[in-house]
């Protein structure tokens, strides 16, 4: 498989097969992230790897997060919903900027290393992690409700430093189409 038909054909997968996924498997998704650039070679990317022998517990600490954000009045959208989606998948990987501790202000991160840039290395870890699993047959589903859990997340894993995201892996157990995109003409303005 070339880079382009990963690109094409890649989906968000929200069914998974209840079958485990080894961890030799989950390693080579995460070194893929790994190759990823990032400003100044910085390599920002840190990873938590949830398996199926803890994952009833992350999806407690997610809903125990969302009880609380619901309580404040936030609404929640999809994210119940994707904490049935975390409660059937193999495999969640938590994804951390390790160059911005969760007490730096902003103007303290600067724009390179720990703000704005590693960010979007990270982006592009993430990219990288689910393109290879799709190569590996494995599908893949890019959370970012795990901010409705945020403090209730990194407590749980005992970190130190701001959460990006998580990505769910797991064998697909569902075929889903391509989505609707916009052409490049639309999007494009040519300088």
């Amino acid at each position: 498989m070339d880079v382009s038909q990963a690109i094409a054909e890649r989906r968000s997968i929200r069914k998974y097969q209840d079958k485990p996924l080894p961890d030799e498997v989950v390693r080579q998704i995460l070194e893929a992230a790994t190759l990823a650039p990032s400003g100044k070679n910085s390599q920002p990317w840190r990873f938590y790897v949830v398996r199926e022998d803890k994952r009833a517990e992350m999806v407690r600490v997610m809903r125990e997060g969302l009880a609380h954000a619901q309580e404040a009045g936030v609404p929640l959208g999809s994210a119940e919903w994707t904490a049935r989606i975390m409660e059937r998948t193999p495999v969640t990987v938590f994804i951390f900027n390790g160059n911005a501790p969760l007490d730096a202000r902003p103007e303290e991160l600067g724009a390179m290393l720990g703000g704005v840039v590693a960010v979007q290395a990270i982006g592009a870890a993430i990219q990288n992690m689910l393109l290879a699993a799709h190569e590996l047959g494995v599908g893949s589903l890019w959370i970012c409700d795990v901010f409705y859990a945020y403090q209730e997340l990194i407590e749980w894993l005992g970190e130190t430093h701001q959460m990006i995201a998580a990505v769910s892996f797991g064998y697909p157990d569902e075929s889903p189409g391509p989505r609707p995109r916009k052409t490049v003409d639309e999007l494009t303005t040519w300088v």
